[in-house]
């Protein structure tokens, strides 16, 4: 049995992808900083898929979290076939009146954890001649996003790296996959405090399940960008034909909250 290393295992899609691996009879790997949650989810897809799961409960913003993940798994004689960077979260609001602490937590989720992982687990992989990753990006990877900057260009990060190793580890028996959803129905809304975002707001969103099933889709294909739905493939791609300053305007546009109607 293959084992599949999830970020963010605890809610939302990481939780989504964790049952569809054990539906597969794949071991799992749960990661996130919720201990009791993990064990939870882990007794329930145990108790339903008869597969292990292993639980490493740690925060990922903090510095030398994969070093202390990955040696807790090497402690284990536990390899990982694939790894899904799913971790991360955003934040709103005009730049100049955010909280620092707050956006250099998600940079070193979104970005620096990421990209450890990916270091650590990848070299593991060449020499085995085989694994997956998967990268969650977004939508937003595609354009600029006032009010929300650095999210933004957290999953731009995201997008432009996961391209570039696909690239390079050609041939190896290697793969890698940024999966670029939409606005999705997940705890990430209200964490980001977009509950009241016209991108959102009485908007039909997708489901963690479905970006989840269209992902891991994609991610056994071996393909290297998913954008999951029409509409949302659609903007991503039309990004590359708009006047940039045009296309930031319109992206603030819809990021903005609804304004209170006067009773």
């Amino acid at each position: 049995m293959k084992t599949a290393l999830i970020t963010g295992a605890s809610g939302g899609i990481g939780y989504e992808f964790a049952k569809l691996f054990a539906q597969r009879q794949h071991n799992l790997v749960l990661v996130a900083r919720s201990e009791a949650k993990l064990n939870q989810i882990a007794g329930e897809l145990q108790s339903a898929y008869h597969v292990q799961v292993t639980v490493v409960a740690q925060d990922l913003s903090q510095p030398q979290a994969a070093t202390i993940v990955y040696a807790s798994l090497k402690a284990r004689n536990i390899d990982v076939d694939y790894l899904v960077n799913n971790a991360g979260f955003g934040d709103f609001g005009f730049f100049v009146e955010t909280n620092w602490a707050k956006e250099e937590q998600m940079i070193n989720l979104n970005i620096t954890a990421l990209t450890h992982f990916t270091k650590l687990f990848v070299r593991d992989m060449v020499e085995r001649r085989r694994g997956r990753i998967l990268n969650i990006a977004s939508t937003a990877a595609f354009q600029p996003g006032p009010l929300m900057a650095v999210y933004f260009a957290t999953k731009a990060y995201v997008l432009s790296f996961s391209e570039a190793i696909a690239n390079e580890l050609q041939g190896t028996g290697i793969t890698v996959t940024a999966l670029c959803p939409g606005p999705t129905e997940s705890g990430f809304l209200q964490a980001a405090a977009l509950e009241e975002s016209k991108l959102f707001k009485g908007k039909k969103i997708s489901s963690a399940a479905e970006v989840a099933a269209y992902g891991y889709r994609a991610f056994m294909a071996g393909k290297t960008v998913a954008i999951p739905g029409f509409r949302n493939w659609l903007l991503a791609n039309s990004a590359r034909f708009v006047p940039r300053k045009l296309l930031t305007a319109l992206v603030r546009k819809m990021s903005e909250r609804e304004k209170a109607k006067p009773s």
